[in-house]
């Protein structure tokens, strides 16, 4: 198993995850590139939780090293970055 760095930008997910489908349109659409580790594909659920040890969902993602959460928190975390960006101009 690669080893997640600050650099990694990781999606865990399952296949049928309407979530995870979500999560992924909404990075492609930021243009941000991330591997894929697909449940039941490649990837165990026990891998999953050796990265996310309190996860009990997916998707799970990590941009640049770093947990973000489910998709709520992805939508969360691209909004957050708007209101500052619209704050500092």
């Amino acid at each position: 198993m690669s080893k997640i760095t600050e650099k990694s930008n990781i999606v865990w997910s399952k296949i049928q995850c309407p979530y995870c489908d979500m999560a992924k349109r909404l990075l492609q659409s930021k243009e941000i590139t991330y591997e894929e580790r697909m449940i039941g594909d490649g990837w165990t659920r026990e891998q999953l939780l050796e990265s996310v040890p309190n996860a009990r969902s997916v998707p799970q993602i990590f941009l640049d090293g770093k947990l973000i959460g489910g998709y709520d928190q992805l939508k969360q975390h691209f909004e957050n970055i708007e209101k500052e960006k619209n704050a500092n101009t």
